[in-house]
């Protein structure tokens, strides 16, 4: 099981009793605005049950982690590592908070903590991050952690019947502050 702690978090590998809140950060309309409109419950289910399938986050796998508060144990939001590509050392970066941990500066402190982790384990060249045009909460995450826009892909993503537009963003290893 990996852990990693930053100041106020916990971040660890998600495990079965972690199903409730799984569950409820998923299927949430008001969390799940810009990412997809939420799926049924068995969907959700099947996407849980890969989460807990260990995997050496070779190319094309994905590492989740619960973040929680360090004293109260209470769960704060989950967060993810995708490897991309082993071959141009590429990880994608992801988090999604329940709703009353937002604004506290939870998904900044636990990404931060993330990307230390990652550099020292996995040795990438560059994390990436792709968020909607409109989601300004995470926009300001990503560039408090360094990321720079890179691009902004027009109607790159569906949520129900509406396009989106798409902010990627880079951070170079190299340029790590």
């Amino acid at each position: 099981m990996l852990e990693l702690y930053t100041d106020r978090l916990r971040l660890r590998t998600v495990i079965a009793s972690d199903w409730d809140d799984f569950l409820y950060t998923n299927s949430c309309e008001i969390l799940n605005q810009y990412v997809r409109i939420p799926q049924s419950e068995s969907v959700i289910r099947q996407k849980f049950e890969r989460v807990l399938t260990p995997n050496n986050l070779k190319e094309d796998q994905q590492l989740s982690l619960v973040i929680e508060a360090v004293h109260s144990k209470s769960f704060i939001g989950f967060l993810s590592l995708h490897n991309v590509s082993q071959t141009l050392g590429q990880l994608e970066v992801g988090y999604m908070l329940h709703d009353n941990a937002q604004g506290k500066g939870y998904a900044t402190e636990a990404l931060q903590g993330l990307i230390d982790w990652a550099c020292i384990a996995l040795m990438p060249h560059k994390f990436i991050a792709h968020c909607a045009d409109l989601n300004i909460a995470s926009t300001k995450v990503l560039e408090k952690c360094h990321f720079l826009q890179e691009g902004l892909l027009r109607h790159n993503w569906k949520v129900g019947d509406e396009w989106l537009d798409e902010r990627f963003y880079g951070l170079l290893v190299a340029e790590r502050v």
